[in-house]
């Protein structure tokens, strides 16, 4: 079983990337790749940006990508209550060049955030759109106050109760 887990942000220091790592880390025998936004920059798309050069190859390399799972870990990052500029920028290219981005692959989208709602706005939005564009959506998960609940040196949720609520989410929905 292959997982690609990724985390909606392009900082060098996502807390939505670690979020995806280690929950993807909870599988059992799967391999992991955990794929960095950062590897997928493109020019801001716009149909016109898109009628000069046509279907961007970083896109469908991201999409082979997400064809090779058999298991998708999203952790979205909430900028101002929405997706991050860097994913919406990656989803729309890869959306021209086919609808289903998420290519009816199973997945366990997460959402966290340094304040108390941990991504809930953004969790939302993702939870409404992402099946629509091939996203099956088999369990969900919100960490709040990222850095109170996770422990970055041993690169895992460190609140006994939420790591538990994840490890149920993902022993019951996979």
């Amino acid at each position: 079983m292959k997982i690609i887990a990724f985390g909606g942000s392009n900082s060098q220091q996502s807390i939505n990337k670690r979020l995806a790592a280690y929950a993807a880390s909870l599988f059992e025998n799967a391999e992991v790749e955990v794929l960095d936004l950062n590897d997928y920059a493109m020019p801001l798309f716009s149909v016109d940006v898109e009628k000069e050069i046509g279907q961007h190859e970083i896109a469908k390399v991201f999409l082979s990508k997400i064809g090779e799972a058999d298991i998708l870990v999203i952790s979205m990052a909430e900028n101002n209550g929405n997706y991050s500029v860097a994913f919406k920028n990656v989803f729309d290219w890869s959306s021209r060049i086919v609808k289903d981005i998420f290519q009816h692959k199973p997945m366990l989208l997460l959402a966290t955030s340094p304040g108390g709602r941990g991504g809930a706005s953004v969790l939302g939005i993702a939870q409404n759109l992402f099946p629509r564009y091939g996203g099956e959506i088999k369990g969900s998960f919100s960490l709040p106050s990222f850095n109170t609940n996770f422990d970055l040196e041993q690169n895992k949720i460190s609140n006994p109760e939420l790591d538990q609520e994840l490890k149920n989410i993902i022993k019951s929905s996979f």
